[in-house]
């Protein structure tokens, strides 16, 4: 294929991140009435989905690295948002709580969310949303895997030219 013939306007990564961006627009100007970011709002919403969190847990909650993640916590703590209770067993795990200042805060913005999703996703059926969603599940779960078996199993380098003398 030629580069002329590459319409990015056709492309599935340039379509998903387009929409990406413009759902974080959407959504930015609600979280900065309660000085939050899209990814605090993550961490927050997902303690507040599933409870008490192990920080290594949230991580993978929220895809989000381990050293944001560790920003963030300190940063939620500060606010009084979140608490962070060291392991029993292990002085490297911490699990992470919302406090009710945290919880008063998600369930302020929950409504505004949906609200926005109801925007978002007009004209879109039910089953349109679970196969979109499912189909999402699916290429993020491929890209995972595709990275995790490059980890395991680096691709060949390229020979490197040999010179002549």
């Amino acid at each position: 294929m030629a580069p002329d013939r590459y319409d990015l306007s056709e492309r599935l990564p340039y379509l998903i991140n387009r929409v990406g961006a413009a759902l974080v627009g959407f959504a930015v100007p609600g979280l900065k009435r309660h000085h939050l970011t899209i990814p605090l709002w993550r961490v927050l919403a997902a303690l507040a989905h599933r409870g008490e969190l192990r920080q290594v847990d949230l991580s993978g909650a929220t895809s989000l690295d381990p050293p944001t993640i560790s920003r963030l916590i300190s940063y939620a703590a500060r606010r009084g948002l979140v608490t962070r209770t060291r392991s029993d067993t292990s002085n490297r795990e911490v699990s992470i709580r919302l406090t009710k200042n945290g919880k008063d805060v998600v369930e302020r913005i929950v409504p505004r969310m949906v609200a926005d999703e109801r925007v978002v996703f007009a004209g879109l059926s039910r089953a349109e949303l679970a196969a979109l969603k499912k189909t999402l599940r699916r290429m993020y779960d491929n890209i995972a895997g595709h990275k995790d078996a490059r980890k395991t199993n680096p691709p060949d380098r390229p020979a490197r030219p040999t010179s002549r003398r």
